[in-house]
């Protein structure tokens, strides 16, 4: 059996190092050291020419166990529903009022940091309750 590989998840958007710091906040991921000098990568990036402004951004799971997330900026915007979708893993092993309650904690901590709600699919018979969102470039997303 061939050997685990790592995981890159690479997301087409129009503004990478702004994403990837949403990104960061939403999963708990790291972003790199801004290099010395500047406060943010929001001013070392404006530091630079147009031409050598990067045309991606990456964050880290700072435990090494979750995949990398790399931002890339592409000259088209979103325009149909994502194929992939990052599912943020709020309420693993919580049921019932204690799973919704979390989940809906973690709407709201999300959409503060300009996240949108979609709808929200109470539990039956076959699912747990899950929320569906959109982050701040309207790439669709699970709480779950």
């Amino acid at each position: 059996m061939p050997a685990l590989r790592q995981l890159q998840i690479t997301i087409d958007c129009a503004e990478p190092a702004r994403l990837a710091a949403f990104w960061c906040e939403a999963a708990g991921y790291v972003l790199p050291p801004v290099p010395e000098g500047f406060a943010s990568w929001e001013e070392y990036h404006h530091s630079l020419p147009a031409e050598e402004q990067p045309s991606y951004f990456a964050c880290r799971d700072p435990t090494g166990v979750g995949p990398r997330l790399l931002f890339q900026r592409v000259p088209e915007g979103k325009t149909v529903k994502n194929r992939v979708h990052i599912d943020v893993r709020a309420g693993q092993g919580l049921v019932g009022d204690e799973r919704l309650a979390t989940l809906r904690a973690e709407q709201a901590r999300l959409e503060a940091l300009g996240a949108v709600h979609l709808y929200t699919q109470l539990a039956d018979d076959e699912n747990k309750s899950c929320v569906t969102m959109q982050d701040i470039e309207g790439n669709e997303f699970c709480l779950d």
